[in-house]
C-alpha cells in the first residue's frame, strides 16, 4: 500500500521532533510486504541474528556447542518455523536491524499489509489513523538502531554472552528438570503457568538467568519506548489514538482458548507484559527529567537500565542522573 509507506516516512519524521533522535539521518521509506514475506524477512533476520552473537561467543565450551547445535538440528528449525508461522497472522510490523536492505546495509522496516488492514477493520477505528498509529511505533525501533550506532551490537554480543554461559551437558539440563516441573507446579517460579520464558529461566544457571535478564531489559526497554512514543505523538496526528490504544491493548489480551494457549507457549504473553513495564519506565523517567533526560539511556551500553531497573525506574536515575 502506497499509503503505507508515506506514512512509514512521515511517521518517523514526527519521531524525531519528540524524541530527538536521528535528526542528520535520511528518511526512508518501509517495506510493504505480505505474510509471506514477512516470513521470510523474518527467518533471515534471525538466522543473521543468531550468526552475530554465535561470532561474539568466544567463550563458549565445547560441549556446550555441542548441546546447543544439537538443540538447532533437531528442534530447533522446526520450533522457529511454527513461531514464525503463527507471528506471520499476527505481527503488525517490524524493524529487523539485521535484516538486508536494497543497498546491502543492515536494517529493514517491514509493515504487513494484510494483518494490518485486518487489524483495523476488527477493531473498527479508522484506517489512516491506525496506519500512521503502526509506522510510528516501527519508525520508534528504526530509530533506536539507527541513531543509537552501538545497539546493533551490544544487542548481539548480549545474545552472545548468553550463548559463552551455556555450560554442561545435556545431562545436567536434564538433572535439573524435576525440580523445575515442581517449581513451575508449586508456583514458585512466580507463575502457575510460566510459558517458555518462565521454564528457560528455571533451567537456567545464575549466569545464564544474568545474561538474558541483560537481553530482557534492552528488549524492554526498547519495547516500552516504542509504545511511550507512539501515544506521545499520538494525539497531534491520529486524532483517534485514545480509542485506538483502549481496543488494541484489549485486543493483545483477547484470542480464544487455542490462541491463548499458543501465546503462552511461544512467550508472547511475556512480550505483551514488556510493553506495559517499558512503557512505564520510559513514561517516569521522561515525567522527571523529561526526554533530553530520558536519552541519557542512549549514551553507553552501561547506561541501559538493568531488568530490575526497569521496574524501580527511580534506581536507574539515582544511577544515571545521580
Amino acid at each position: 500500500m502506497r499509503s503505507l509507506r508515506r506514512y512509514s516516512v512521515e511517521a518517523e519524521t514526527h519521531v524525531r521532533e519528540l524524541t530527538g533522535l536521528g535528526t542528520h539521518l535520511p528518511v526512508l521509506e518501509g517495506d510493504v510486504v505480505d505474510r509471506p514475506d514477512w516470513v521470510r524477512g523474518a527467518a533471515h533476520g534471525l538466522a543473521e541474528l543468531t550468526d552475530a552473537a554465535l561470532s561474539n561467543a568466544h567463550g563458549v565450551q565445547r560441549e556446550g556447542l555441542d548441546l546447543l547445535g544439537g538443540i538447532s538440528t533437531r528442534g530447533a528449525g522446526v520450533q522457529a518455523g511454527i513461531v514464525l508461522a503463527y507471528l506471520g497472522g499476527k505481527v503488525l510490523g517490524q524493524y529487523d536491524p539485521f535484516g538486508p536492505t536494497a543497498s546491502g546495509q543492515p536494517g529493514r522496516l517491514l509493515l504487513v499489509a494484510p494483518n494490518i488492514v485486518a487489524a483495523h477493520q476488527a477493531l473498527e477505528v479508522p484506517g489512516e489513523d491506525f496506519r500512521m498509529w503502526v509506522c510510528l511505533h516501527e519508525s520508534t525501533h528504526r530509530l533506536q538502531f539507527t541513531a543509537v550506532p552501538w545497539l546493533r551490537d551490544h544487542f548481539a554480543a548480549s545474545l552472545g554472552t548468553l550463548l559463552s554461559e551455556m555450560e554442561g551437558t545435556t545431562s545436567d539440563l536434564l538433572g535439573r528438570l524435576p525440580a523445575v516441573v515442581r517449581e513451575v507446579r508449586s508456583g514458585r517460579g512466580g507463575d502457575s503457568s510460566p510459558g517458555v520464558l518462565g521454564v528457560i529461566e528455571l533451567l537456567q544457571t545464575p549466569r545464564q538467568r544474568a545474561a538474558l535478564d541483560r537481553i530482557i531489559a534492552i528488549s524492554t526497554l526498547l519495547e516500552g519506548h516504542a509504545d511511550h512514543v507512539m501515544d506521545a505523538v499520538g494525539p497531534r496526528v491520529v486524532p483517534s489514538v485514545a480509542t485506538i490504544r483502549q481496543r488494541f491493548t484489549e485486543r493483545r489480551k483477547g484470542g480464544g482458548l487455542l490462541d491463548r494457549i499458543l501465546r503462552s507457549l511461544l512467550g508472547v504473553d511475556a512480550k505483551i507484559h514488556q510493553y506495559a513495564q517499558g512503557a512505564a519506565f520510559t513514561r517516569h523517567v521522561v515525567d522527571q527529567v523529561g526526554m533530553e533526560g530520558f536519552n541519557a539511556v542512549w549514551a553507553a551500553p552501561d547506561h541501559l537500565p538493568t531488568r530490575a531497573e526497569i521496574t524501580a525506574p527511580a534506581t536507574w536515575l539515582r544511577r544515571v542522573h545521580g
